[in-house]
């Protein structure tokens, strides 16, 4: 693509000011380029304290340089790096420099550096993909380990980028790969009367391919749940105790609570952690008939992140069990959610105020006091639980929605194999298939055969300078 042979530069660190800020060149051919920013050589891969130079030669800042001659660099092309002082308007001096730097001709008459350009999100991630640095898995994780919401997040993400889910990844590549290739070699020498299959135990290596891929499906989940977490909403009707439950949960007083009914007229959002899972916790508005046109705002607003969540936290209020208008209302969320919810979106019915009514709380469900805290720990386990998290795991690399789809995709073809194998000769060729099709759905994480525009979404959604 003509785009990616164009040098380009972007500044490399978060906007805001800091301490140190970077403005990262990425091409062929930078060594004119350093010497007008830097007004010398720089040697390769050692930091040089130096000025950074205007047109006239007067120093903009004082900084770091750093220079990577391709092919050791990260994008594998040649790299610059300018450290210097972390003020926004000293970084964009420094990026407007270098582009001015860049069109300025040379005693040939040819400019310093032809056709470079502000960087796209993503594209230095791109380029070190496109140029075989990293692959598409270890590109993904750069964007996770930035985005990290826990620490067990950061750390999974370190491991993927370190190439960890990208080895599990080849080595189910490379099973499936020499189990196709004992199916051709049958069906390429059908006059042979040895049995390939037969003699190198096909259906042994298949079953342990399909077993490998369990694990590894099952790592992957996890991975994915550090990732992603789960979107848990808190629903009931008004004063049950949903701002308190958000706030005890969050450890802060993020919800403001009050006496008042209908105190909550939009829905609130936290991040909580448990074990290292992300939860993003909702509290909404209570569910009641209101003629307040603000109020019913906040309830159809509700009503939606009730139908687009995980799972529902059902609060029910103990101490206004013996109401009998209390009970209807419960009962009509109970039949709005059975209609309105999918069947994929778990209810858990929670009993608040346990402290002021300890001998009311049901068999079934969980009863908590969003007051003393009693009951959180149980309510924590049960969403963790819920989630499909499983405490203990060792060695867990962060992981996509897209990455599970895509050894599920593997796990649905290797389940067709395992009957055409049994069919023998008469399914070959429909083996075959199936087993070609799963290598690309395994090679389509990794990025060894990936759609231009599965890569545009990808590194669309990193930040400029990464």
């Amino acid at each position: 693509m003509p785009r990616h042979q164009d040098p380009i530069a972007a500044i490399a660190t978060a906007p805001g000011r800091g301490a140190v800020g970077i403005v990262r060149v990425s091409g062929r051919g930078l060594q004119p380029l350093v010497l007008a920013l830097c007004g010398k050589a720089l040697r390769p891969r050692e930091a040089s304290y130096t000025g950074f130079l205007d047109g006239q030669g007067v120093a903009i800042d004082h900084g770091l340089a750093l220079y990577f001659p391709a092919p050791h660099s990260f994008t594998g092309e040649d790299v610059l790096e300018l450290q210097a002082h972390g003020g926004p308007v000293v970084l964009q001096l420094l990026l407007a420099r270098c582009l001015e730097a860049a069109a300025q001709p040379q005693p040939d008459g040819q400019p310093t550096l032809a056709h470079l350009r502000l960087a796209l999100p993503g594209e230095f991630s791109e380029r070190a993909f496109l140029n075989d640095k990293i692959d598409l898995a270890q590109a993904e994780a750069i964007a996770d380990l930035i985005d990290a919401s826990t620490e067990a997040a950061a750390r999974s993400a370190s491991r993927s980028l370190a190439g960890a889910f990208s080895h599990e990844i080849h080595q189910l590549r490379d099973a499936l790969i020499h189990l196709r290739m004992l199916v051709e070699a049958t069906l390429d020498f059908p006059e042979e009367e040895i049995d390939f299959l037969r003699q190198s135990d096909a259906q042994g290596q298949l079953t342990q391919l399909q077993q490998r891929l369990a694990q590894v499906l099952a790592k992957t989940r996890q991975g994915a749940l550090l990732r992603e977490g789960i979107k848990v909403v808190i629903a009931g009707q008004p004063n049950a105790g949903k701002s308190s439950l958000l706030n005890a949960l969050a450890g802060a007083e993020l919800a403001i609570v009050t006496a008042v009914a209908g105190t909550t007229r939009d829905k609130v959002q936290q991040t909580i952690q448990i074990d290292g899972v992300p939860l993003h916790v909702i509290d909404t508005a209570g569910l009641r008939e209101s003629d307040d046109e603000v109020e019913k705002i906040g309830i159809e607003r509700a009503w939606h992140a009730i139908g687009e969540a995980d799972a529902v936290l059902f609060l029910h209020d103990l101490t206004r069990l013996d109401t009998t208008e209390y009970r209807a209302a419960d009962a009509d969320i109970t039949r709005a959610m059975a209609e309105k919810l999918p069947h994929t979106v778990t209810v858990i019915d929670v009993w608040n105020k346990l402290d002021s009514a300890p001998d009311k709380a049901p068999a079934h469900g969980i009863a908590l006091s969003a007051k003393t805290g009693a009951g959180l720990d149980a309510l924590r386990q049960q969403l963790l639980a819920l989630a499909g998290w499983q405490p203990g795991a060792e060695g867990l690399f962060t992981a996509r929605a897209r990455h599970v789809q895509a050894l599920q995709q593997v796990q649905g073809h290797l389940e067709l194999c395992d009957q055409h194998l049994a069919q023998q000769a008469q399914a070959l060729d429909v083996l075959a298939e199936e087993l070609r099709l799963a290598q690309n759905a395994l090679n389509s994480i990794t990025g060894e055969f990936s759609a231009d525009d599965l890569l545009g979404v990808i590194f669309s959604s990193f930040c400029i300078g990464k």
